[in-house]
């Protein structure tokens, strides 16, 4: 049979299985795998090569020191402050939490961002008795915009300034602003579709007031050793690139590092990693490799870019919504790495730089499409359904679609004045 069909066949099935929740998303990405594997479309050296260790081990990472910060109660007061903040009022605070995980997210990566944020949002909302789903969700789409801001912010953009040589000053006054007025549009979005809906009653609002965070602090000792090398992991994230390592190096040291000064166990602090999630993520890997090896993206790429003719501004508006509406389906890792090539090759025909920004923006704003279109979208599922709480990818789909088509209009606009 015919590799392509095969692997668009496998492709095509899996996501339905994940779409439609008839099994889990892992099971069905490891079957996917498994497929992939044993109906040769991939040979097992280029499979396991595919998977992107960098993002599964500083995932890994990452969970152990939350999971270690925990223990000390640092999220309740966390939670109890912000509360606080915004008088219980819940829209208030769910705008505060959507900012703060996009702020997060431009000088961190988003999912860093995201394993802080969640535990809090997830007390708050069970100690207001709240919906978390509507705030979990208004915080992965900020995460996916704060991290379109800057270099550091998603991987995709990392490897985008490497290959055309656009450094963290550049993107930030390039994208920054365009990431702001979409912070925006997400706010005035959320205001319209729950204003309505969520409401906290008077005598929640009164009992929060009269809440102490300073006695959610369980053990300050733990909390200083954590909070020194978090500030040192996070440090790391900044300047990895001067040092020559990857992100992950810097996660499995810290993590390391704090569980020897804690002398916290290996088995305690990895009982709660999010296994499943990583074992989607190494199985969504190994299938777009499988497309990417019979060379069904690249294919579609090159075939639709040629349709623009050569012309600057169709282009541009081209790998800007084609982007988006890929990375809403394949991670944005494997698709921007297929592309890269391809817009370097255009650069040889018209002004590449405005190819590289639309290619950065459709990737970043992407993930937003769907629940399985961005690392911190999968992570933040799965955190959910630990606390009982299942994000479909149905319910997802109903706010993020929308979403993206106004977000890729906002940026036709955007990048049409500044570029074209």
């Amino acid at each position: 049979m015919n590799p392509i069909a095969i692997a668009c066949g496998i492709f095509i099935i899996t996501y339905v299985a994940i779409a439609t929740e008839k099994v889990h998303k892992a099971v069905a990405a490891l079957l996917g795998a498994a497929l992939m594997l044993i109906l040769k479309v991939l040979d097992q050296r280029a499979a396991f090569g595919a998977v992107d260790l960098n993002v599964i081990l500083l995932l890994a990472a990452m969970m152990v020191i939350v999971n270690i910060l925990k223990k000390t109660g640092v999220f309740q007061w966390l939670a109890i402050k912000a509360a606080k903040a915004t008088s219980g009022n819940a829209l208030p605070l769910m705008a505060f939490l959507a900012v703060i995980s996009a702020l997060l997210s431009a000088f961190l990566d988003n999912v860093t961002a995201i394993l802080l944020i969640v535990p809090v949002t997830l007390l708050l909302t069970e100690e207001l008795r709240l919906d978390p789903i509507p705030f979990l969700i208004a915080e992965i789409m900020s995460s996916n915009i704060g991290g379109t801001a800057t270099l550091i912010g998603d991987p995709p953009n990392i490897m985008i300034g490497s290959a055309a040589g656009i450094g963290f000053l550049s993107f930030l006054l390039n994208l920054g602003g365009l990431c702001i007025l979409m912070q925006v549009a997400l706010i005035i979005g959320l205001w319209l579709l729950f204003r309505k809906r969520l409401y906290v009653p008077n005598i929640l609002r009164a009992k929060l007031r009269e809440m102490d965070e300073r006695r959610a602090i369980t053990d300050r000792k733990l909390l200083w050793k954590c909070s020194f090398v978090l500030a040192g992991t996070l440090l790391g994230f900044i300047v990895h690139e001067t040092l020559g390592l990857q992100p992950a190096s810097i996660a499995i040291g810290g993590a390391a590092f704090l569980m020897l000064i804690t002398k916290v166990s290996p088995d305690e602090a990895l009982r709660d990693v999010e296994w499943s999630t990583l074992a989607f993520f190494t199985g969504l890997f190994i299938i777009v490799a499988g497309l990417d090896a019979v060379g069904v993206i690249r294919f579609l790429a090159e075939k639709a870019l040629r349709l623009t003719g050569g012309n600057l501004a169709l282009t541009s508006i081209f790998v800007l919504w084609f982007s988006g509406f890929a990375s809403s389906f394949v991670d944005n890792i494997p698709y921007v790495a297929t592309m890269i090539p391809i817009v370097k090759s255009l650069g040889s025909h018209m002004p590449v730089r405005p190819l590289w920004w639309c290619l950065a923006i459709g990737a970043g704003f992407g993930g937003n499409g769907t629940i399985i279109g961005a690392s911190a979208n999968v992570v933040v599922a799965g955190l959910a359904a630990r606390s009982g709480y299942n994000i479909s990818f149905a319910r997802f789909l109903a706010y993020g679609l929308p979403f993206l088509v106004i977000s890729l209009l906002i940026s036709t606009l955007y990048v049409y004045i500044l570029y074209l």
